[in-house]
């Protein structure tokens, strides 16, 4: 398949890193290709200026700005999302690509009766990977924003037709080497069988 892997981590030595070239390692020896997103190194501006936000129904001419990122998605048939999560969100480089990129006409339409319609049909496969500083309990406490903006909303506007998988280390502020390593194996694993 043709994976858009997005990545948001600003640090070259992160765990983020080594997370990053095991999902790589094992989407690569499934013989995907992969079409590689790194937001801070590709120095994607995730502000949505107050023109955008103006022409933001302006299908088509409302992907101007974001036309790359745009043809990128559009040519994809699955998304990997890796990222940490800070302050139980997605990093902000992220959330601004999904408020740029997902646009009307892009990843929905609007009916004349005002209701959108899914318009990522062609996304059949999404993973997200991410590491949380607290454990599960206090993301469950408050609902795990970035587990549900993978497993929902981006789930929701492929029409609810693509498979859903969601890797995440809890707790990383604690996570010894040893649990380090075993996620790393569990992501390279996940992403060999994705």
């Amino acid at each position: 398949m043709r994976i858009l892997y997005l990545y948001a981590h600003p640090l070259a030595e992160s765990f983020h890193a080594a997370i990053k070239q095991s999902a790589l390692d094992g989407l690569l020896a499934a013989g995907h290709e992969v079409d590689f997103c790194d937001l801070y190194a590709e120095n994607f501006n995730p502000v949505l200026s107050a023109e955008e936000r103006r022409n933001y129904h302006a299908v088509p001419d409302n992907r101007g700005p974001v036309e790359a990122y745009v043809l990128r998605l559009e040519a994809a048939e699955a998304l990997v999302l890796s990222y940490p999560t800070w302050c139980f969100g997605l990093p902000a480089i992220l959330k601004g690509w999904f408020d740029r990129v997902l646009l009307p006409g892009v990843s929905f339409t609007l009916g004349e009766d005002g209701i959108a319609r899914p318009a990522l049909t062609h996304i059949k496969k999404i993973a997200g990977i991410s590491t949380y500083g607290r454990p599960r309990w206090t993301a469950l406490m408050i609902g795990d924003p970035p587990r549900k903006a993978v497993t929902r909303y981006l789930y929701m506007i492929t029409g609810a037709k693509a498979s859903v998988d969601y890797i995440a280390l809890y707790d990383m502020n604690r996570a010894d080497l040893r649990r380090r390593m075993a996620f790393l194996d569990t992501v390279r694993g996940r992403m060999a069988a994705f």
